[in-house]
């Protein structure tokens, strides 16, 4: 087919929806593997949901999800961006970056497989390592190939290194104002907050509010805390976990 007879555009099938633990898009992590503690389902939608087509998806530990940024859909791309990593003050291009707002909303995120379940005529895949919010549509699944897919010698000075931690503390958890409860926090929520809020979800143009009381829908949970400084040091302090209804 000669250039001149490409189609504009394209269309795809949404193969199956995300179910996440990430309720909203605010504090999901900025990229896969951030947030091991992470998890989320993926149901094959109808004619995919044949155990036959994901034959073989047992041998592999992790995957490659193609994803619609269907939160980014109606919003104009623009040549040059402003990645977080770099404060939110220098532009870059857009493809020199992995932000949303594209000419086509299509992300690419490595996941670990957890599990395959092919009971009473569904087709469910479980993760973990997730950055995909609630909703999400995948597109496509491909297995994630060691010796193909990691390359060591790599390089992107833009981001050389993993983004620095905060300290997250716990020790104003549950102290509510009166009428408001916090449920206990399990091992592994404790964990996943920890995970999901040492990476600094805040918009990287907004300075420190110690009043500021910030949330997020996590795991059918309303977390919300607050940024202190302790001896100069900015930290993270978390006060309630409220179970949704």
């Amino acid at each position: 087919m000669l250039n001149d007879e490409l189609p504009n555009s394209v269309h795809f099938t949404v193969i199956g929806v995300i179910r996440s633990c990430f309720g909203e898009k605010f504090g999901v992590p900025r990229q896969p593997g951030l947030a091991p503690s992470s998890n989320a389902q993926l149901e094959l939608l109808p004619p995919f949901n044949q155990p036959a087509a994901v034959s073989g998806l047992e041998c592999v530990s992790h995957v490659w999800l193609q994803f619609l940024f269907h939160h980014s859909i109606d919003v104009p791309w623009r040549a040059s961006v402003r990645p977080p990593r770099l404060g939110g003050n220098k532009k870059m291009g857009v493809f020199a970056t992995r932000s949303p707002v594209r000419p086509n909303p299509i992300g690419l995120s490595v996941v670990k497989l957890e599990s395959i379940d092919t009971d009473n005529g569904r087709v469910v895949l479980n993760f973990s390592g997730i950055d995909l919010v609630d909703g999400t549509p995948i597109l496509d699944i491909k297995p994630y190939v060691p010796y193909v897919d990691c390359l060591p010698d790599a390089n992107n000075d833009i981001a050389a290194t993993p983004p620095l931690h905060l300290p997250v503390s716990f020790e104003r958890f549950g102290k509510n104002e009166e009428g408001v409860n916090s449920v206990e926090l399990s091992e592994s929520d404790r964990a996943l907050i920890i995970e999901v809020l040492q990476q600094d979800p805040r918009p990287s143009f907004q300075s420190l509010d110690t009043e500021r009381v910030y949330g997020m829908k996590l795991r059918n949970h309303d977390l919300r805390w607050r940024y202190g400084s302790v001896d100069n040091e900015v930290m993270i302090f978390v006060e309630k976990w409220i179970k949704l209804n």
